[in-house]
């Protein structure tokens, strides 16, 4: 992104952030995220609608475009077509009843219970203003219809919650500040800025709780980079907010994008462009993240396949018969108390039967088991998931290895995450190393790569990655995995055999592999060198104990017998 686009949306986060923060006191906190986020996806589906129909309506008047009327179309005309809906949904926007549309929100947030307005921009029909919050209600409720994938997704509780309506109409005032134009960013760029920008937000905010539905960006960011879903299935089992589904998208645009560079491993040449070619199923327990993430879908136009209702994956999987080309997703991490419901005869249960007390390796099946013949997966787990061998976990480490199931260990930073100070992991499992397109054949080898080292700290409690600790993570696999300009770095990256990880019992800790890095030769002759800090080492004892013996006077000397 080019550095003014991002201080554009640097400076606008800030902005909306600060002013909606100052009416959080009015609010419930338990309520808040749910008030804004809910305005948000308002403004971002109208913003998105109005866009649009702007570019509908100078088609419809240009005889050098598809969509001319004619020169006969008077504003009747005009206006009938942009009411119909396969314009919009055949350019993937998102369909807004006139009821719906920000315009009628804002203009009629303050007007007085009882009175008659009028709905702007459809056809004319007359409305009975109860309340601000009924209006919202009633408008959510409007989208649903018009959109089934919807169908009891949106929150429609703002009459219930009894917000004072002057806090209401000043929050909805706030949220209308935020543009969808811009000379270089559409709508989309940056209202789902701003919808992201808030997750992260409420989950700094809120701790752990919080944190339940965000993935911090960086990490997101470097699965999807290291993955490449180009085209095909997609699946995250505990998706949270669905932010892997988002950078999925924002990975395959930027690289559809004229005079990017093709990746290794990536789409071939010829391969059809754009997001179509991905489709997303996901699956979350909590009734909130799930409404949260299918909102989040529907204001990119990304077509989603979430289970129809918030469901455990465990004991409810709602995509049996799946078998996913990419699969995603940080699910909670040492999870407890996970199977109840669950059959310890499970067919997911391929490489033995997880702990009851730990969901690691149940996660790590359940996504092996849902994973197509050619495809790849990416899990974020803790670091214990490496190494331990209580309750089974080693036995089904062990077997994942020799099956030749995993593929590439990444060990992460500590700080990255707003609701853990867990050290954690990334795993990435494949069920075919054999050799493939521009892939070389990886059998019975595995990549340690140690990311620790990598990062800077955002601020004094969160640690990032750059985008060049990305590149040279993702780059480096993707090299490994061609066997074009690979190599071993110390403390950094080494392709271990099978053999090897036997020698270590199977345990898969990056720095275990990766060694340590080469100190650069002074030229001093090791015997010389020994020879020089073994003497400042005699020097330094020395002083010491002249200190000691110093302190000891003087405490003598206050009296003190020692």
């Amino acid at each position: 992104m080019q550095q003014e686009e991002q201080k554009f949306l640097n400076d606008l986060d800030k902005k909306l952030w600060n002013a909606a923060d100052k009416l959080r006191s009015n609010i419930d906190a338990a309520e808040y995220k749910h008030v804004v986020l809910g305005l948000i996806f308002l403004k971002y589906v109208s913003d998105a609608f109005a866009e649009r129909r702007e570019e509908l309506h100078s088609a419809f008047k240009d005889p050098k475009n598809d969509y001319f009327l004619g020169e006969d179309a008077d504003d009747e005309l005009i206006h009938d077509e942009l009411e119909i809906r396969d314009y919009y949904t055949e350019k993937n926007v998102f369909w807004v009843p006139a009821l719906a549309r920000w315009e009628n929100l804002q203009n009629n947030a303050k007007v007085a219970p009882g009175t008659e307005i009028e709905i702007k921009n459809g056809k004319k029909i007359t409305y009975k203003f109860t309340s601000i919050g009924k209006l919202i209600d009633d408008a959510l409720e409007e989208i649903e219809k018009e959109n089934p994938k919807l169908k009891n997704v949106l929150d429609k509780n703002y009459a219930r919650r009894q917000i004072d309506p002057n806090i209401l109409g000043q929050l909805i005032d706030k949220i209308a500040e935020i543009p969808f134009h811009h000379k270089t960013l559409h709508a989309k760029d940056i209202l789902g800025h701003v919808y992201e920008y808030f997750l992260g937000q409420f989950a700094l905010s809120e701790g752990k709780k919080g944190g339940q539905y965000y993935t911090p960006k960086a990490i997101v960011t470097l699965i999807v980079e290291m993955l490449q879903p180009y085209k095909g299935r997609v699946y995250d089992p505990a998706m949270g907010s669905g932010g892997f589904f988002v950078s999925s998208e924002k990975f395959i645009e930027a690289h559809d994008a004229p005079g990017s560079a093709s990746v290794a491993g990536g789409r071939t040449p010829g391969a059809t462009k754009g997001v179509g070619n991905i489709s997303v199923y996901g699956q979350e327990s909590n009734p909130t993240t799930w409404r949260l993430a299918a909102m989040n879908m529907a204001i990119r136009g990304i077509d989603f396949n979430f289970g129809g209702e918030p469901a455990n994956t465990f004991s409810n999987d709602k995509h049996p018969d799946l078998r996913a080309d990419f699969v995603m997703a940080n699910p909670p991490f040492n999870m407890k108390e996970w199977n109840t419901g669950v059959k310890d005869d499970d067919p997911r249960w391929q490489y033995g039967i997880p702990p009851a007390g730990n969901a690691n390796f149940a996660w790590l099946q359940h996504m092996l088991y849902h994973l197509a013949p050619n495809g790849s997966l990416g899990l974020l787990l803790a670091n214990g998931s490496m190494s331990s061998n209580t309750n089974n976990e080693g036995e089904i480490r062990k077997r994942l290895l020799e099956e030749d199931r995993v593929e590439c260990m990444v060990a992460l930073p500590g700080q990255l995450f707003t609701n853990t100070q867990i050290p954690a992991c990334i795993w990435f499992l494949t069920k075919n190393k054999k050799a493939r397109g521009k892939l070389r054949d990886r059998s019975n080898e595995v990549l340690f790569i140690d990311a620790r080292n990598l990062g800077y700290m955002k601020d004094r409690v969160l640690r990032d990655f750059t985008p060049e600790d990305i590149k040279k993570i993702a780059g480096t696999f993707h090299n490994w995995k061609t066997g074009v300009n690979y190599e071993d770095i110390a403390a950094f990256c080494n392709s271990a055999t099978l053999e090897q990880i036997k020698k270590h019992d199977y345990v898969l800790t990056p720095g275990r592999y990766v060694g340590a890095a080469e100190e650069e030769d002074d030229g001093e002759l090791f015997a010389d060198k020994m020879a020089r800090l073994t003497a400042k080492l005699k020097e330094q004892f020395e002083q010491s104990d002249k200190l000691e013996a110093e302190i000891k006077n003087n405490l003598a000397g206050l009296g003190y017998d020692l």
